[in-house]
């Protein structure tokens, strides 16, 4: 009780006026609490947590019946992605001896940095040597015990200024805080970052609850655009429920958005909210739940992966100002079957999702295929937790014509995927589990994958 009375009290010291009222007006209770209910079983709806993808040309890789007993798409290619196989392709295991690895950013000269989630470190990989954890964090001067790290990219310039950007939370008795962007330099021959600096620490710091499964929905996935800005994804922090947290619709806090910032911490010109009275001018985009992968196209499109509740898992393209629903939208239900909200799943002025998964497959960190392959071109590779996998996309104006999934037979949880200098995509497998542990087995791994043609 008194860890809890200190979360909302120090969470009442950062919300707004707005929020608060907000948030007092849906959360105080009008008559004596119950009792809490056990805890929701993803499985209440009688569906196996991870499917068995189907392999027959023209026909969906995943053939079990959507959460919401009904075919909601609203357009053909919104869902269900006809199967093909687009090549066989060769697996390298690079090391299998990752902690809860969250992103990894492969370097020009063949090294790759990789951050491992809790405890949060830095480490660099090079010609299948793992190095010890990185130091320089203690520049951050957190101020809780614990350090979890989630994304890191590079900067476009990387080659002559050894910049990184990386996302992180803080982690303390069971209770993870809100989502914070830095920026470092990466000195590899001393195996250290330094010149770190906070840019953004995004408000609330605590979310709503304290049982939020020790740190589920952050967000905290960067991508650098052609503008020269900073894109970060923070999730809505909100403990479910078929009635969620609104957070994610108001604009005087970043929980549920995607944010544009400088490369030093400052709100980006253009940004859609900047003079908006009561609004946070770091806002992109909002209406989010749990953004897990943020990247850019080719042509400089913005997408974005996103948890769904109990289906409803999306692939959406992120555009300035826009709404993307959560929670008033959705094409899944609540964990224990109940409708989301009103049950609807689509609405004037709120965005459809390019693509979405019924039942959940969880989505992670995506890239778009950027190599000599003609069998991947047009591609996108987005990361499966629970789907157990990669699925393979091939986009044509910006709709699903194929779908395949790749790595199945490991039956591993894919954290990341991203392109390397070198033309393969590099995988990373999740050796944590669905909640954020502080001794996660050092069993992950980093699998190079190389097309046949």
């Amino acid at each position: 009780m008194k860890r809890r009375l200190l979360a909302i009290a120090l969470m009442a010291s950062t919300l707004p006026a707005a929020t608060l009222m907000a948030w007092a007006q849906t959360k105080a209770p009008t008559a004596p609490a119950a009792a809490p209910a056990p805890a929701p079983d993803y499985n209440a709806g009688g569906l196996p947590r991870t499917p068995s993808y189907g392999t027959v040309e023209g026909q969906p890789v995943d053939a079990r019946p959507f959460e919401k007993k009904a075919d909601t798409r609203q357009f053909p290619q919104q869902t269900r992605a006809p199967y093909h196989k687009a090549t066989d392709f060769k697996v390298e295991v690079l090391t299998d001896k990752l902690s809860a690895a969250w992103a990894v950013a492969p370097l020009p000269d063949g090294k790759i940095l990789i951050t491992e989630r809790l405890p949060g470190q830095f480490r660099i990989l090079d010609k299948g040597n793992l190095s010890a954890p990185l130091t320089g964090l203690d520049g951050l001067k957190i101020g809780t015990p614990m350090l979890a790290l989630l994304d890191v990219v590079t900067d476009p310039d990387f080659a002559s200024n050894r910049t990184i950007f990386f996302t992180y939370t803080e982690y303390h008795d069971r209770t993870i805080g809100n989502t914070s962007i830095a920026r470092a330099v990466l000195d590899v021959n001393s195996n250290a970052i330094r010149d770190v600096k906070v840019l953004l620490k995004t408000h609330p710091f605590w979310p709503n609850d304290q049982t939020l499964a020790m740190g589920t929905k952050t967000g905290g996935r960067i991508a650098i655009g052609k503008d020269g800005f900073v894109y970060v994804s923070i999730g809505d922090r909100d403990n479910a429920g078929n009635r969620p947290w609104a957070v994610a619709q108001v604009n005087d806090t970043h929980l549920g958005k995607i944010v544009r910032i400088t490369k030093d911490g400052a709100p980006a010109p253009g940004n859609p909210f900047i003079g908006v009275a009561g609004a946070l001018p770091e806002i992109w985009a909002i209406g989010f739940r749990s953004q897990e992968g943020l990247t850019f196209d080719a042509n400089g499109t913005l997408w974005q992966t996103e948890h769904g509740p109990r289906g409803g898992d999306e692939l959406n393209i992120i555009e300035k100002g826009k709404n993307y629903g959560w929670p008033v939208i959705s094409h899944g239900i609540d964990y224990r079957g109940a409708p989301i909200g009103d049950g609807e799943v689509a609405k004037a002025g709120m965005e459809q999702p390019a693509y979405y998964w019924s039942p959940s497959v969880a989505v992670a960190g995506l890239v778009f295929y950027q190599g000599k392959s003609r069998a991947w071109k047009d591609s996108v590779f987005i990361g499966l937790l629970n789907g157990r996998g990669v699925s393979r996309l091939k986009l044509v104006n910006n709709k699903a014509v194929e779908e395949e999934i790749l790595l199945t037979e490991r039956k591993a949880r894919i954290r990341d995927v991203r392109m390397g200098h070198d033309g393969a995509l590099y995988v990373v497998t999740d050796s944590g589990g669905t909640s954020m542990s502080v001794s996660p087995p050092a069993t992950g791994q980093l699998l190079k994958l190389t097309p046949n043609r």
